[in-house]
């Protein structure tokens, strides 16, 4: 599994993040979930806030940490579901938002993926984990599965350029 390390300095490098992400993975009919890891504050949702407000839509978007119903649809296109297992306490998903997550079209972003099951997890995964550095953020990418392969790559090629 390849990976890709990036220090954001600040809220708005992770924001562009977002911005970046939104354009590669929207380059693919069925693109890769985001898996999101990181304590409390380390900028996940921001990360989503990014994503959501660079796709067609995206202006009527209200993200926000969907901690108390799980997941939060938004408007976009291709559509976002964004889930938040931060409450979630044995692993697993009810039937209707495990099909949300694994069959339903659209971008799926997963924060507090690490209290996902691994049954629950979809095939194709860009795996972000945040954790403080300095005064920022450092973001590990790391791909699981072809079409995440490519994604990886494009965001590779649009760092080192």
């Amino acid at each position: 599994m390849s990976e890709l390390v990036l220090v954001l300095a600040d809220a708005d490098a992770t924001l562009g993040l977002g911005r970046i992400l939104a354009e590669v993975l929207g380059r693919f009919p069925t693109p890769p979930a985001l898996l999101l890891t990181g304590e409390l504050g380390s900028g996940k949702t921001t990360l989503v806030r990014g994503l959501a407000a660079a796709l067609p839509g995206g202006g009527d978007a209200r993200v926000s940490s969907p901690s108390f119903n799980l997941v939060n649809l938004y408007p976009t296109r291709p559509p976002v579901a964004h889930f938040d297992l931060y409450r979630l306490e044995n692993g697993g998903l009810d039937d209707g938002l495990l099909d949300c997550l694994l069959e339903e079209p659209g971008l799926k972003v997963v924060e507090w993926a690490e209290r996902l099951a691994p049954d629950c997890r979809p095939a194709e995964t860009l795996e972000i984990s945040f954790r403080p550095e300095g005064a920022g953020r450092e973001a590990r990418i790391a791909a699981r599965g072809p079409r995440a392969e490519e994604c990886l790559q494009l965001l590779r090629s649009r760092f080192t350029t």
